[in-house]
């Protein structure tokens, strides 16, 4: 009786103590709601890496909107539009306006064709509204 009353003890360290190196921690895995987070993010970062200098403000405009605050035709900040703190500068070179024959159009800070220079890396920021 005592025999069995050992082995039935010794068993049972046995069985909790090794359930406790089996355990999965809390920290080893994200919950389901970051992965989500971290798959829409993902999602967002690449649609933003896909403009390159050499694109036009029209491909551009696809993927992001202007933002408001201080900027220039040739130099303006823009926002994800899939989330508005996401954001990037964006340098252009003019196009010749060839459908106006007013020289002051021609040189329009502003058309869908004109050819991206420049494109910063992505960052946050809160939004800013004139």
């Amino acid at each position: 009786m005592i025999r069995r009353l050992f082995v039935l003890v010794l068993l049972s360290i046995v069985v909790l103590g090794s359930s406790a190196f089996i355990r999965p921690t809390r920290s080893a895995s994200l919950d389901p709601c970051a992965q989500d987070h971290e798959v829409w993010l993902t999602h967002v970062l690449e649609k933003m890496d896909s403009i390159k200098p050499g694109m036009t403000r029209g491909d551009l405009l696809k993927v992001f909107r202007t933002e408001g605050g201080l900027s220039t035709g040739l130099r303006r900040t823009f926002v994800s539009r899939d989330c508005p703190y996401c954001k990037v500068v964006v340098e252009f070179k003019p196009v010749a306006r060839a459908d106006s024959d007013n020289p002051v159009f021609m040189m329009s800070p502003e058309d869908s064709r004109d050819i991206i220079v420049k494109v910063s890396k992505p960052y946050l920021q809160f939004s800013i509204a004139d």
